[in-house]
């Protein structure tokens, strides 16, 4: 967290958001109504690119920088992409190569995670002790490193994986290491057998794909299941698991939790818990308005 609270230097804070598609967000939401609750002012910028290279990125990245933002998260697609164009990276972001947060200072850009500290919350409040017990990430790109770093830093010692790129799912087992055992899976299938709990790390069932990454019968009612998905909230694969009967956790947490540590980072603050998560849940109420009446 920065030594001087941004909010005590300024007040106004600018924040924005990389990644495609981005319309659907409820980080604006989430962070103006935070420093409204704590008593300044924060302007939060979508910045939808789609195809960006790495040229792009560093123009966008040189912006941030110049035009005085005091950070920006960094979502779909991009959360590995920016890794090597930062000045400088937190010991957990290095290690897994995915950052979704980057705090500017003084022209310096720092990379976190608050994927992995938002998961690993959410994770402790279900209350499980998974233990030795195998659980499996479907998708091993940005989100799926930080669950995959959570579990294992929440004590969960043994890892199923399975992307349709294998090598991605190989990078991810390397970069985890001695922290837990990693079993990488041929197959969808083979990674949630008798696995205690499965997480979607993958993009598929955010609308407008209603597709599930799961079929509802491997869902199993002694299963936890999650979702990074939360637009919408209740997934194809969580009303599949909520059918079945299994425990599960909806992209709520994760969104809320993320934006909490993230804001700590952004301003030295410590963030109102209560307004980000009243305001997620009217941003996300309001899209379904929109969606239903489409």
């Amino acid at each position: 967290m920065p030594d001087i609270a941004i909010a005590n230097r300024t007040k106004r804070v600018l924040l924005g958001l990389i990644g495609t598609p981005i319309a659907h967000s409820a980080a604006p939401a989430m962070h103006e109504a935070a420093a409204r609750a704590a008593g300044f002012e924060l302007h939060y910028h979508l910045i939808e690119v789609a195809d960006a290279d790495r040229a792009d990125l560093v123009s966008i990245l040189d912006g941030v920088r110049r035009m005085g933002f005091s950070g920006i998260n960094v979502t779909y697609p991009y959360k590995e992409a920016v890794v090597p164009l930062l000045d400088a990276l937190s010991p957990e972001a290095r290690a897994m190569g995915a950052v979704n947060t980057v705090v500017a200072r003084d022209g310096v850009l720092t990379g976190h995670n608050t994927d992995a500290t938002g998961f690993a919350t959410a994770y402790r409040a279900l209350g499980r002790s998974d233990g030795d017990a195998p659980v499996a990430i479907i998708g091993t790109g940005g989100v799926g490193k930080a669950i995959g770093f959570a579990l294992a830093g929440c004590g969960v010692s043994h890892l199923r994986l399975y992307d349709s790129d294998r090598a991605k799912a190989q990078a991810l087992a390397d970069q985890i290491g001695t922290r837990a055992q990693v079993e990488i899976c041929s197959s969808v299938e083979a990674a949630v057998s008798g696995a205690a709990g499965l997480v979607n790390g993958t993009p598929v069932g955010m609308l407008p794909n209603r597709d599930s990454p799961v079929p509802a019968d491997l869902i199993r009612k002694s299963q936890w299941v999650a979702d990074a998905v939360y637009h919408p909230l209740w997934t194809p694969l969580l009303k599949a698991a909520q059918k079945a009967g299994a425990m599960v956790m909806t992209g709520r947490e994760l969104s809320i939790n993320q934006a909490v540590d993230a804001f700590a980072l952004f301003t030295g603050v410590q963030a109102p818990e209560g307004a980000i998560a009243d305001a997620f849940d009217r941003s996300l109420a309001a899209q379904e308005a929109r969606h239903r009446a489409a």
